[in-house]
């Protein structure tokens, strides 16, 4: 699960609150041990994901870069790149 959580630190445009609040679901989702908590469960695993959203937010503010802000879509490329090599790529073909 949390292959998923990417950095947000040092990217230009800076993170949205929708990769914010991704990143925190898949840590509680991780934490929790489930993808889809109970109802018994449910506001204690939204509240956490709020707050670890909202602390993130806050980390993200005060970390200081030493490098330039990195492209949004050169690192994706990159990834997609290295994905291609190792295999576990297949671009979506049109229709």
């Amino acid at each position: 699960m949390c292959r998923n959580i990417r950095p947000l630190h040092n990217f230009e445009p800076a993170a949205t609150d929708d990769e914010v609040h991704a990143a925190a679901l898949q840590y509680v989702r991780k934490v929790a041990g489930t993808t889809k908590p109970s109802r018994a469960n449910q506001a204690a695993f939204d509240r956490a994901v709020a707050e670890i959203a909202h602390a993130t937010r806050h980390l993200l503010a005060d970390l200081v870069a030493v490098t330039p802000p990195k492209n949004r879509e050169e690192e994706a490329a990159k990834a997609r790149a290295r994905a291609e090599r190792s295999g576990r790529y297949a671009p979506r073909v049109a229709s």
